[in-house]
C-alpha cells in the first residue's frame, strides 16, 4: 500500500493506493497518529485504494474518534466494493462518505 499526504494548514489529505489490510494497516494507523495534531480537516482519497479490511476499519474508526474531538473527517472517492463494505458493516452510517 502506498500512502501520500499531503498537509495545507489544517487540513490534512490522505491518499492511500492498494489494499488496507492487516498487513498494511498497522503502517496507516503510524501515519493518522503522528499526523492529527492541529488537524481540523482529514481528507482520506480511496480513489486508488482496492480494498479494505476489518484492521483497516479499525483504524478508519480511531482516526474519526480523533476528529469528531478536534475536527471533521470525510472519505472521497470509495469504489463500489468499498461501500459495499462500508454498508454491510454499518460503518456508512458512521463514517461521512463523499
Amino acid at each position: 500500500m502506498t500512502i501520500n499526504k499531503t498537509q495545507d494548514g489544517s487540513k490534512l489529505a490522505i491518499a492511500l493506493e492498494g489494499r488496507l489490510d492487516t498487513t498494511t494497516a498497522p503502517q496507516l494507523e503510524t501515519e493518522v497518529r503522528g499526523s492529527l495534531d492541529g488537524i481540523t480537516d482529514l481528507v482520506f482519497e480511496f480513489s486508488k485504494l482496492d480494498y479494505i479490511s476489518s484492521a483497516g476499519l479499525r483504524v478508519l474508526l480511531a482516526a474519526q474518534k480523533i476528529m469528531n474531538k478536534q475536527g471533521s473527517m470525510v472519505i472521497h472517492n470509495a469504489n463500489e466494493a468499498l461501500m459495499e463494505i462500508f454498508e454491510v458493516t454499518g460503518f456508512s452510517d458512521i463514517l461521512t462518505i463523499e
